[in-house]
Formats: structure tokens, sequence, C-alpha cells
């Protein structure tokens, strides 16, 4: 007996788009972060001593849980809104590209942070992955040449250009420290996942031949 498989694949499904993927990851993340405060506010706050200790070996697991870590619902808010807008322009690559930018900017960020922090500070928040996710688009378009990348970390430039700047302006509680290194990170998430269109166009242009090249 012989089957006829649909046009959707063998199981007659259709192939998810990865941009939904990457969607949901943003929105997973932030409902995350909403879950966490209402967490946070039921036992008093108790849940922001995981925030990045400064130089403390024990503070270096809040490396991973300081995203997800605010200082009340004005905070996460206030984070809440550029997350989301950022991060869907990011998932247009799909969920790996959105993971593994926010894999890029929590380490290397959340790093930066434990090593120049105050002493004694508790650092928590989402804002450095948003500077982080900022300064990937804006970069991104530099590395990859593309111009419709260019153009789109143009538009991010400008809308939240000024929102970069001021947020490296020291203010009380307020790490400014956590925006600068998310910052760094993103530009560096930039370099290590956007290929030169450029070099890539010379490596598949065909060679000439030795005739042709006279």
């Amino acid at each position: 007996m012989s089957t006829i498989g649909s046009p959707g694949g063998s199981n007659g499904t259709k192939a998810r788009d990865p941009r939904t993927d990457g969607f949901l990851l943003v929105g997973a993340m932030v409902a995350i972060m909403w879950v966490a405060e209402v967490i946070d506010t039921i036992a008093d706050h108790k849940l922001d001593q995981y925030g990045i200790k400064a130089r403390e070996i024990g503070g270096l697991d809040g490396v991973v849980f300081s995203p997800f870590l605010h200082a009340g619902f004005g905070h996460l808010l206030g984070n809440t809104i550029p997350f989301l807008m950022l991060g869907a322009l990011i998932a247009f690559n799909g969920a790996a590209r959105v993971g593994l930018v926010t894999l890029i900017v929590g380490v290397v960020g959340g790093l930066g942070t434990w090593l120049i922090a105050p002493d004694h500070s508790v650092t928590i928040g989402a804002s450095g992955i948003v500077m982080g996710y900022a300064t990937y688009l804006i970069a991104r378009g530099v590395f990859s040449r593309r111009m419709i990348e260019l153009v789109l970390g143009g538009v991010v430039a400008v809308l939240w250009g000024g929102m970069l700047l001021g947020s490296l302006i020291p203010h009380d509680n307020v790490s400014w420290q956590a925006h600068l290194c998310g910052g760094i990170a993103g530009v560096l998430a930039a370099r290590m996942l956007t290929k030169d269109r450029s070099a890539e166009r010379d490596v598949r242009a065909p060679h000439r031949s030795a005739v042709d090249a006279l």
C-alpha cells in the first residue's frame, strides 16, 4: 500500500515559522519577569538578594537571575516595553538569534557588572539586556553592511539614543555599570553573530580566468 505525503511535510503539518518562536521566546522571558515580581512582592522582596553582588563569588549566580528581578512594578514596567519592542526586532531572525544575543549580553554584561559595580552593591533588572539589545541592533548593520539593517539600526539610534546616553549618567540607585556593560556586550554579540555581506559576496563570486584578467 502506498501513501502520498502532503505539501506541508510527511505528517501533513506545516513547518513552524522561526519568527513566531522568536516572538514567543521574548514573551516568555517577560512573563517570567512578571511572575518573579509578583512572587517577590508577596515574599516582601526577598528575591532581590539574588541579584549580582559585586566581586562576591556567591553573587555570581546573579548573572543568571538579575535580569528577571526588579525593584517594584514601576521598574519592571519601565524595562518591559523596550525589552518587548527591541526583542521583537531581533526575533525577526528567529528564536535562536534571540537566545544567542540574550545569552551573550547576559553573561558578558553580567560579568562586567560584577567586576565594576560598587562594593556591597546588588544589581537587579533587565535594563542591561535592553541596552544590549539596542546596541546589537545598532551595530549589526555596521558589521553586515546590509542596507535594511543599517536603516533599522539608525531608527533604533534615533528613538533610543537619548535613553542609551542618559542611562550612562550616574544616578542614585541606578546601575550605570550594568547599562555600560550591557551595551558593550550588545556590540560584541553583533560582531560575533553577524556576517559581513561584502565578504560573503567575495567568497561566492566566481573566479575570473587568467585570460579575463589580462
